[in-house]
């Protein structure tokens, strides 16, 4: 998609702006590489990256290692999903890995005014679960989640070595 609009993503930067709103994200790459976007272009790029995402949503794969710890604590423990994705994307992957039911809460990009790595998706999710934020746990993929997490006072997991890219 950003091919089409004469941008590059390189793998490194994508994992390294890995929980920015794609939004945030578009607009960054464009500044960097000198192209220029109207106004609204962003968000329609955002939303044609998400429709195609959503097309591809039967490929996704749970993180065995994640999804067994979920279902574990699933009806013990509140649980909840907070994301730089739109949360309409994350409730539909969750839909697709068969977790959404396991989520008392999504919190999502437009949810919050900051984003990773600032720590405000996280205590969103922690207050609509009504607990503090020092007894959340979170499961993160990315070195931006896992600085907010650690600035929202949370104890953190960093899931990369379990995910298994193809």
């Amino acid at each position: 998609m950003l091919a089409e609009h004469g941008m590059d993503f390189p793998e490194a930067q994508f994992y390294a702006l890995a929980g920015m709103p794609t939004v945030a994200i578009i607009r960054q790459l464009a500044a960097e590489q000198g192209v220029m976007l109207g106004d609204d272009q962003p968000a329609e790029m955002s939303h044609r990256k998400e429709s195609l995402y959503v097309s591809m949503i039967d490929d996704v794969q749970a993180v065995p290692e994640v999804y067994a710890i979920a279902k574990r604590y699933r009806d013990e423990l509140p649980m909840a999903v907070a994301s730089g994705g739109d949360s309409w994307v994350v409730k539909r992957t969750l839909q697709a890995i068969g977790v959404l039911d396991w989520m008392q809460a999504v919190v999502g990009a437009e949810d919050t005014e900051r984003h990773k790595p600032e720590p405000d998706v996280f205590l969103e999710a922690a207050r609509r679960l009504g607990v503090d934020a020092p007894a959340c746990a979170v499961f993160e993929d990315s070195d931006l989640g896992l600085l907010a997490a650690r600035r929202a006072g949370m104890e953190s997991v960093d899931i990369r070595p379990w995910r298994k890219v193809r």
